[in-house]
């Protein structure tokens, strides 16, 4: 990991409990591990209130997962500054629990209540930090919506976030899972961002080579995971912008509205009315967006698909691997517009869980695995979902 800036404040040591894991499917664990289930954790409100943090307790994260799954907290933070984390590391009462660093809720599935500390990213702040002969850079604070914030570039008159507009979730999510949509992904516009690391207090500051980047995939996830709290993204815009037209959709989109040469508020306009048809809105239906990742295959495998699938949907990488379309193989198993108890594969895009209404986290789950086992059986490809389970 490179660290441009190095800066230790003073501040003693936290222990890190963070248990934000990945639930995997298929040959390995299905479940929260028993080991963690049957902890109980007790805090004290009384000790944790010395700190004169704001600390709400028994706090439902309904309106703050896009599934709409009603799970509560043990205990909530609202974190709108660094200097609130700078205290928090100093409570002694509050590092007994287990963290979830929570952002717009939309790459979570809660299974079980959280039987910890959900810290709630809500700093604000998005301004342009400076210029150079390549790019204009945009810094924006975790807790902006991601949204609008692709909407604020476009009102400065800077392109390049334009595909990745309507994309839920919030700023500080985006370099952890490197989202990406219609042929662009966060790492082509990204150049820093800071983070705090909760174990030594360090504030990083990590350019791309850093966060190394991969398919929805970074060092968040691997050896900064459970450390690092993203306080600001910085992004590089393009000063010689061309549009990235490489998806047929939106090509089709901006035909349809004879758009021959367009500007980056075309092509975001573009994008956000193909997601608004294929993609529920998480104020009414709960979802979490494309569920699960679209598989990357070798070319051997992918050719023996094909003489099997002849329709088979699928883009060659610039490595010579292939990316199926994960909607497209769940489609032909069957599952678009079937649910499985309050959980349902959605009939506009089959990539897309949703909530039908009182859905549980373990619903989600069994139709997750069922839809998994159909897709492995049916093709032989194994899907690993997007979303954190907690």
């Amino acid at each position: 990991m490179r660290i441009l800036t190095d800066k230790k404040p003073e501040m003693s040591v936290w222990p890190v409990y963070f248990l934000c894991a990945r639930l995997s499917f298929g040959a390995r664990a299905s479940r929260w591990p028993d080991s963690l289930a049957a902890v109980s954790y007790a805090y004290n409100p009384d000790a944790m209130t010395i700190s004169k943090l704001p600390y709400q307790f028994d706090f439902s994260l309904r309106q703050h997962n896009t599934f709409g799954i009603d799970a509560s907290a043990h205990a909530y933070l609202p974190v709108a500054s660094l200097e609130t984390l700078q205290i928090l590391r100093s409570d002694p009462d509050a590092a007994r629990l287990p963290r979830l660093v929570l952002g717009g809720g939309s790459n979570l599935i809660l299974t079980q209540d959280f039987p910890g500390l959900v810290l709630h990213m809500c700093n604000r702040g998005r301004e342009v930090v400076g210029a150079d002969d390549d790019a204009v850079y945009v810094r924006a604070a975790a807790g902006e919506n991601w949204h609008e914030t692709v909407l604020w570039t476009l009102e400065q008159g800077l392109a390049g976030l334009e595909n990745l507009s309507l994309i839920p979730g919030n700023v500080g999510a985006a370099p952890i899972q490197n989202i990406g949509a219609y042929g662009i992904e966060l790492q082509e516009r990204f150049h820093a961002l800071t983070a705090i690391d909760m174990e030594s207090g360090e504030i990083l500051t990590l350019d791309r080579s850093a966060c190394a980047f991969d398919y929805r995939d970074s060092v968040f996830k691997h050896s900064l995971r459970d450390r690092a709290v993203v306080l600001d993204v910085t992004f590089a815009l393009p000063k010689r912008w061309q549009p990235a037209l490489r998806y047929a959709d939106v090509a089709q989109e901006l035909d349809a509205r004879k758009l021959l040469q367009p500007n980056a508020r075309d092509v975001s306009d573009a994008v956000i009315a193909i997601r608004t048809r294929k993609l529920p809105d998480p104020a009414v239906i709960g979802n979490a967006g494309s569920f699960f990742k679209n598989p990357i295959v070798t070319a051997l495998q992918r050719n023996a698909l094909l003489e099997q699938h002849p329709q088979l949907v699928n883009y060659l990488q610039p490595n010579g691997s292939y990316k199926l379309a994960a909607g497209w193989l769940i489609d032909q198993c069957g599952w678009k517009g079937k649910n499985l108890g309050a959980a349902g594969v959605y009939e506009k895009q089959a990539l897309v869980l949703v909530n039908r209404g009182g859905a549980s986290g373990q619903d989600v789950v069994r139709l997750a695995q069922a839809v998994q086992a159909d897709v492995r059986s049916k093709f032989g490809v194994t899907l690993e979902p997007e979303p954190i389970f907690i």
